[in-house]
């Protein structure tokens, strides 16, 4: 694989536990704090899934967007894509696991046109392609 980009970040302290982290070029710099529900304190920090969920909303939303263009259509600026990003206990009982769903609201087109877009762009996106086989994604069609 030819690279393209590689982002830097690195994390210190406590990583998700009171921790920070932060990009090498400074344009992400945010304090870490796992969430109540983790048994965290809560507060001020972000957690991983929130960051890993950001990213793969954005990058799943740009795929969605070229699926779309190899249909010539060109999506609403106000087409929107949520990702839901869980974390719990694996059933093996070795450690923590992630469950995601992603959903996308595309105003003005059938559910039908936009779910084979949405599959189309599962197959595009690179944080699908990382999940895929080891991470249960669910894609659902907003409305």
């Amino acid at each position: 694989m030819e690279i393209m980009y590689t982002a830097h970040a690195s994390a210190t302290g406590g990583g998700r536990n009171e921790g920070h982290s932060k990009t090498d070029d400074g344009k992400l710099d945010v304090k870490l704090s796992s969430p109540k529900e983790m048994g965290g304190p809560g507060g001020e920090g972000t957690n991983p899934e929130q960051l890993f969920a950001t990213g793969y909303a954005a990058c799943y939303l740009g795929a969605l967007r070229a699926a779309a263009g190899k249909d010539h259509v060109k999506l609403p600026d106000d087409t929107k894509v949520t990702a839901d990003v869980g974390v719990g206990k694996r059933d093996d009982g070795q450690g923590l696991g992630l469950k995601i769903g992603l959903t996308a609201y595309v105003p003005g087109y059938d559910a039908e046109k936009v779910k084979a877009w949405m599959d189309a762009a599962h197959i595009i996106c690179p944080y699908s392609h990382a999940t895929r086989g080891n991470v249960e994604v669910s894609l659902t069609v907003g409305e």
